[in-house]
């Protein structure tokens, strides 16, 4: 079994607590606050729209979602040692990841690929070709974010500050100053994705889709097996 109902339900709610859900709705909310403040100035436009969409929803709301939602799926219980209660039960160490990686997507995509869809509309850009595109990007950038962040809470007890500084400093920072580092980014893998259908020269990555999708298939498999291999090696620990 790849999916555990109960561990779900304590992921969900551990990740949803009242002060992580106040953040994870700020962000959005924000956007659409933008979008509309932006139509109401500047009407219909799709540079204007893919410079909201791509500048603030895909370079900063889905990496900062992606890390309270990853890191918090699992980070807090290591560093509380409450995950041993959770290794106790008879319940497979990759079936613990892949659960709580499952609930991470989907608060990841929920908070993002959603609202960035709405702004999307809202700013009315491109009729609904560049919200559908963006909102893709978003929604492929948080299976990706949320496998990453979730094995940096299973590594280090400050993820979330590791997480930031990849968000804010790697990707938005240097992603968009240093040429080299826009190959190794989420955003820009993400953004080859939605390429393909927001077609007119406003949404353009630095990176081929082919490209693109084998290295978000990479990382998103390989942080998940090296989280269940780092959770393997926790266990083992408590036993000896």
């Amino acid at each position: 079994m790849l999916y555990h109902p109960t561990v779900a339900r304590l992921t969900q709610r551990a990740v949803l607590g009242r002060r992580r859900a106040l953040i994870l709705l700020l962000l959005p909310a924000l956007l659409i606050v933008i979008a509309i403040v932006v139509r109401a100035l500047v009407g219909a436009d799709d540079e204007v729209t893919a410079g909201v969409l791509g500048g603030f929803a895909l370079a900063t709301m889905v990496p900062l979602i992606g890390v309270i939602a990853g890191t918090g799926a699992i980070g807090p219980e290591i560093d509380d040692s409450s995950i041993v209660y959770l290794l106790a039960k008879p319940v497979p160490r990759p079936t613990i990841i892949l659960t709580k990686l499952t609930v991470a997507i989907g608060i990841t995509a929920a908070f993002s690929a959603v609202p960035t869809l709405i702004a999307g509309f809202i700013l009315g850009g491109n009729g609904s070709r560049l919200a559908v595109a963006y909102a893709l990007a978003a929604a492929v950038g948080s299976v990706a974010y949320a496998a990453f962040f979730l094995m940096l809470g299973t590594i280090s007890r400050h993820a979330v500050v590791f997480g930031l500084v990849y968000a804010l400093v790697w990707e938005a920072l240097l992603g968009s100053l240093v040429e080299g580092v826009q190959t190794l980014s989420i955003q820009q893998w993400s953004l080859a994705v939605g390429e393909r259908i927001g077609q007119g020269g406003h949404l353009v990555s630095e990176v081929a889709l082919p490209v693109a999708t084998v290295l978000l298939a990479v990382v998103t498999v390989g942080t998940t097996w090296f989280a269940a291999q780092r959770l393997r090696s926790l266990t083992l620990a408590g036993e000896e």
